[in-house]
């Protein structure tokens, strides 16, 4: 009995197989931490709920652009993991610095304890726009004893790229999250 390939032979074979190994490494990125003012006061130990992320943004590619009804994803630039635990981990550390008093953790961490206030997070929007701009669009809510203590902040943040590329989309997209633990670190001192 005769096997038949599935590639079959000759040279559309041997371009499908040589397509397959040619694929570049995706080039990994990642958020970071900036520092920001210490604000006095604040919860001694603040809980940071995983975030919520809207979907389009849910993927490894990272999404250069939203305008109107069309998504410029990256094909070579990744994030290094995943956003939503990216940006937690960011703000863990953000609000850890801007609260020196308080104790901040991750409810995705391996900690758990009883915490005097817990930070929620929703993120809808976090890419350029047409104009340029990187936008990040975010809502929190801070609970004292399960209830919220303030409405509910709502911040739309833009800040200028210093430059063209992933490199610098991620640089503003840092900043944009600095702004944005600014805001959270002066709620939770109220």
């Amino acid at each position: 009995m005769r096997r038949r390939s599935v590639l079959g032979s000759g040279p559309v074979a041997l371009l499908l197989v040589g397509a397959c190994g040619t694929s570049p490494d995706p080039v990994l990125y990642t958020l970071a931490a900036e520092p920001g003012q210490a604000e006095a006061g604040g919860p001694h130990v603040v809980m940071l709920r995983d975030i919520g992320l809207a979907r389009y943004l849910d993927r490894p590619q990272i999404v250069r652009a939203s305008d109107g009804y069309l998504l410029d994803v990256s094909k070579g630039d990744w994030w290094g993991e995943p956003l939503g635990r990216m940006i937690g981990r960011v703000l863990v550390e953000e609000l850890a610095q801007r609260l020196p008093g308080s104790t901040v953790f991750a409810e995705s961490g391996a900690i758990t304890t009883n915490a005097d206030a817990t930070v929620e997070v929703n993120v809808q929007a976090f890419a350029v726009d047409a104009a340029g701009q990187l936008t990040l669009t975010a809502q929190a809510a801070v609970l004292r004893s399960g209830r919220p203590a303030n409405p509910t902040l709502v911040r739309k943040i833009a800040v200028t790229p210093d430059g063209a590329g992933t490199r610098a989309q991620v640089a503003a997209m840092s900043r944009a999250l600095a702004e944005f633990a600014d805001a959270l670190a002066r709620i939770l001192t109220i």
